[in-house]
């Protein structure tokens, strides 16, 4: 669910702030159901104890629907990535062929239809910006706009660009071409690199699941293997230490994979 500001003067296109997510009642749902099944799994698999998981039930439900949000914004934001880094390489020929950045946005918009539909979100975005320059907004505020609500380093680097290079002078439309084919050169690294290490990711959520499936395969096949680990002090406190590594072996995963650009 978009967090959508609303409808601006002079406008009929909503405004969308895409840092920020809220979720739907269906999507807190489904990370309430997440953060449930998460703590009830850990909980048996680390302690086979009822009473534990009712006290990592609080923590589980305040924390599963922040990671549901932060997790579907990411993948927003990763499709408005895909969608910019397009809408460059589409407005880029329309600077190429001479056109002003005011006429370059109006004609990148009906080819960016074609590609996503009226309600994709870079369309809306070029809808919006195409409109307010019609009511007297300048080029370089509705850029920034976009910049700031959006979140994006590129978008941010591109709307700074074209302010400089307005109060600058000189060729605006070679200066913006040149700008425009840079991040696209850019966003498309960045594309390849997560698709290099979406092996990797995959790899990584299929250990993550393996001491689960060990203690399910070592328990059916040997009943009461473990007691010693559950029934004792002294192996409450060893899980305890599993289950933190766990944690951070998890975390460590997370990091190593998130290669910035």
């Amino acid at each position: 669910m978009w967090e959508i500001f609303g409808t601006r003067k002079n406008s009929k296109t909503q405004v969308v702030r895409y840092d920020r997510y809220r979720l739907s009642a269906a999507e807190a749902f489904t990370g309430l159901a997440k953060g449930i099944l998460a703590a009830g799994l850990l909980a048996w698999t680390f302690y086979r104890s009822i009473w534990v998981f009712f006290a990592m039930l609080p923590a589980a439900c305040a924390a599963a629907p922040v990671y549901e949000a932060g997790r579907l914004k990411k993948k927003r934001l990763q499709e408005l990535t895909k969608q910019v880094k397009e809408s460059m390489v589409v407005l880029a020929s329309h600077l190429s062929a001479g056109l002003a950045m005011e006429n370059a946005l109006a004609a990148s918009r009906g080819e960016l239809v074609m590609l996503y539909g009226e309600q994709g979100m870079i369309v809306k975005e070029f809808t919006y910006m195409v409109e307010q320059i019609r009511v007297n907004r300048t080029v370089e505020q509705m850029l920034e706009d976009f910049a700031e609500r959006s979140g994006l380093e590129d978008v941010q680097n591109f709307a700074e660009v074209f302010s400089a290079a307005k109060r600058g002078g000189g060729d605006i439309s070679g200066i913006m071409r040149h700008t425009a084919e840079v991040i696209r050169d850019k966003m498309q690294v960045r594309e390849e690199i997560r698709t290099l290490t979406a092996s990797r990711q995959l790899e990584q959520k299929i250990m993550s699941l393996f001491p689960f499936f060990i203690v399910f395969y070592v328990e059916g096949a040997s009943p009461g293997f473990f007691e010693l680990m559950y029934g004792t002090d002294m192996g409450r406190l060893l899980m305890s230490g599993c289950l933190a590594a766990y944690l951070a072996s998890l975390a460590a995963a997370k990091r190593i994979l998130d290669i910035p650009v």
